[in-house]
């Protein structure tokens, strides 16, 4: 039952990449797409957590500050390069670009934590870039030192810079709190901050605008991308382990690739694939 949940949160985090596009297609701002999210997320994780702890825990200074760290990297910045990248980029691409995460995770453990890093795991390192490099360069890498790359892939990899800090700080954060407490309390920080630029945008007016088919997209990636998601992972964590449960983060942009060509009609062409195939081995490489 472990490895099928950990399959299906593959699934759950592959389809928010299809919601996210959804959303950028139904007239929808971006900072008003991610506070949806989150406000319905952060309720269902505030639910989760008194149920579990039958109570709302207090923190300390020290944690607060850490948690708002987390709401502003993991949610806040993360959100605002995804959903704003999504708006001109396919979200195939997209998931191929935010494959790399844990590279740049490891990269960043080793600079900041002084985690070594052995000649594997600098192999996978460099396949997982060099495929990286021929997704946004759509096959021509010359292009990239050329200027030739999108905002849009740019943002998105951002999300990858984003999320890379998220982890460091969640190390700190989860020698002092639970998984779940740091998850919750880092999503109402994080709808609060995103909030702030959705309500300028017009999020109180932005229901009248948006379809059912936008509404199963929030609803999707608040319950299932991001509080189920987030449940089921960190239980496999704890039931086979973080290196164990982290492998298969790999399976998460084959998903969204097939189901983007499934659902959205997205044309797959030769460069994707062959970057794409090199980001996963590479990926698979620096996780071993």
């Amino acid at each position: 039952m472990t490895y099928l949940k950990l399959v299906l949160v593959s699934l759950f985090w592959a389809g928010g990449f299809i919601a996210g596009k959804i959303l950028m297609t139904a007239q929808v701002g971006p900072y008003t797409a991610a506070a949806y999210r989150f406000l319905v997320a952060a309720v269902c994780l505030l639910f989760v957590l008194y149920r579990a702890e039958r109570k709302l825990p207090s923190l300390t200074q020290r944690q607060w500050l850490l948690v708002i760290a987390l709401g502003l990297t993991g949610v806040f910045f993360y959100n605002i390069f995804f959903f704003n990248g999504l708006q001109t980029i396919a979200a195939s691409r997209a998931s191929l670009i935010v494959a790399i995460t844990p590279v740049v995770t490891s990269v960043l453990s080793a600079v900041f934590f002084k985690e070594q890093i052995k000649p594997l795991r600098w192999l996978g390192i460099l396949l997982s870039m060099t495929g990286a490099v021929l997704v946004i360069a759509h096959g021509k890498p010359l292009e990239v030192l050329n200027g030739g790359i999108s905002i849009g892939d740019v943002l998105i990899f951002g999300c990858v810079i984003a999320w890379a800090v998220y982890t460091l700080i969640g190390k700190v954060a989860l020698r002092e709190m639970s998984p779940l407490v740091v998850a919750t309390y880092s999503a109402v920080v994080g709808f609060a901050t995103l909030a702030a630029l959705a309500v300028p945008e017009g999020m109180f007016a932005a229901h009248a605008r948006i379809e059912w088919t936008g509404w199963v997209a929030v609803l999707f990636m608040a319950v299932f991308s991001t509080a189920i998601g987030f449940i089921w992972f960190y239980e496999g964590v704890q039931a086979i382990g973080p290196s164990k449960a982290a492998v298969f983060g790999n399976l998460v942009p084959v998903f969204a690739v097939m189901l983007a060509v499934l659902l959205l009609g997205e044309r797959i062409d030769a460069s994707t694939i062959a970057g794409g195939a090199l980001v996963l081995a590479g990926v698979s490489l620096t996780n071993r």
